[in-house]
């Protein structure tokens, strides 16, 4: 049977009944499970598809705004279900940009199949770049994947599973790119997902066990080493933008609760708490910092999506913007744990919680060191 078409957003009785939700999945350590079967439902899965595969035919702006509403109701599930939609978004790139090695990505979305990456994996600071991970040809055009990724996000919940690895068999090393199915067996999911926050995410460590990829899976072959293949840059740009939209969603609800904190509060002698200057200063210094990001990343996007040519600029900009938003996220939410009070303390609320989450940003790529570097490198040149 055909789906509808989604409608381009999230309705608000969906957002509300998931931010219910998200302190449970946080206490438990629990996967958001009944968010995707809403969220999959809601047609969340193919909102950036192309409306000929009854998607919504969302860019990567408007998705970022998708996000960024998301994760103002749960950052958690907006970061981990956001990895789909970071697939999702690549694809685009790359179809934009003239090529179709990523329609099967499209496709695996348009059939509601929830898409999650294999890619981290522990002191590999290169990210994709380089890889721990095996890739051993089967002579058919095919690899068989053995190593251990972690932070895979989506663990307990995804159809379909990017993998890479590297090819040490020919003349010169490959890092080669695939796509594991559920069903295909050998993966792994080790049950080690006891963090300080972003608890629903379940981004467990996986182990892949000489797992085969068939050649019509196999989607890219690429050397070792920076470069700036369509992939690399529709993966990277989709990565930092995305994921970057949740700490900005953070912090514009970290904005929201130190407001309603404030305006509920009086002093001794009945004067306002949002009367006081310093307060007001606090407030005035969050709002600023907020507007500052989600500026960034909504123009980066809009230029993503409109195909803008930055060249060498790309990016130490999509790495400068991620570490920016992380870092005034962070902000935010201390200051609004700040101006808030003592009440702002106990770990079942909310902003106790949004504390907690917020620090998760400084372990996705690019940390602030690896886009200070890269900025370094290209207003002095590279080292050596």
């Amino acid at each position: 049977m055909t789906k509808a078409n989604p409608a381009r957003s999230l309705p608000d009785d969906l957002l509300d009944r998931i931010a219910a939700r998200a302190p449970g999945y946080d206490a438990a350590n629990a996967f958001c499970a009944e968010d995707l079967d809403e969220l999959r439902a809601a047609g969340y899965l193919r909102f950036g598809v192309p409306e000929a595969q009854g998607g919504a035919d969302l860019g990567l702006a408007a998705t970022s705004r998708v996000q960024r509403r998301l994760a103002q109701a749960a950052p958690a599930t907006a970061l981990g279900l956001g990895m789909h939609q970071v697939w999702v978004q690549a694809a685009r790139a790359v179809t934009a940009r003239g090529g179709s090695f990523l329609q099967t990505v499209t496709d695996h979305a348009s059939d509601d199949h929830l898409l999650a990456f294999g890619v981290s994996e522990s002191g590999n600071d290169a990210v994709l770049f380089d890889s721990t991970t095996t890739a051993e040809p089967d002579g058919d055009g095919g690899y068989r994947f053995t190593g251990t990724k972690v932070f895979t996000s989506l663990a307990p919940a995804w159809d379909v599973l990017s993998v890479f690895g590297k090819d040490d068999t020919g003349p010169e090393p490959r890092l080669v790119h695939g796509f594991v199915l559920r069903s295909d067996g050998d993966v792994e999911h080790l049950d080690d997902w006891d963090t300080l926050g972003m608890r629903a995410t379940q981004s467990r460590t996986t182990r892949l066990h000489g797992v085969h990829v068939p050649a019509d899976r196999i989607v890219r072959s690429l050397p070792v080493g920076p470069n700036q293949d369509p992939l690399v840059f529709g993966v990277f740009a989709a990565f930092e933008l995305l994921v970057a939209s949740v700490y900005v969603g953070i912090a514009e609800r970290a904005l929201a609760l130190a407001v309603d904190g404030v305006r509920g509060r009086t002093a001794l002698d009945g004067t306002p708490r949002s009367a006081d200057p310093d307060v007001r200063r606090a407030i005035a210094d969050m709002r600023g910092a907020v507007d500052a990001v989600e500026l960034q990343v909504s123009s980066l996007a809009r230029a993503v999506d409109e195909l803008e040519d930055l060249g060498a600029r790309w990016f130490p900009l999509l790495v400068g913007t991620k570490a920016r938003t992380v870092d005034a996220a962070q902000h935010v939410v201390d200051e609004a744990m700040r101006v808030v009070g003592g009440g702002a303390y106990r770990a079942s609320g909310e902003l106790a919680r949004l504390a907690r989450d917020v620090r998760a940003g400084q372990y996705h790529p690019s940390s602030r060191d690896s886009a200070a570097r890269t900025i370094a490198a290209t207003v002095l040149g590279p080292l050596g």
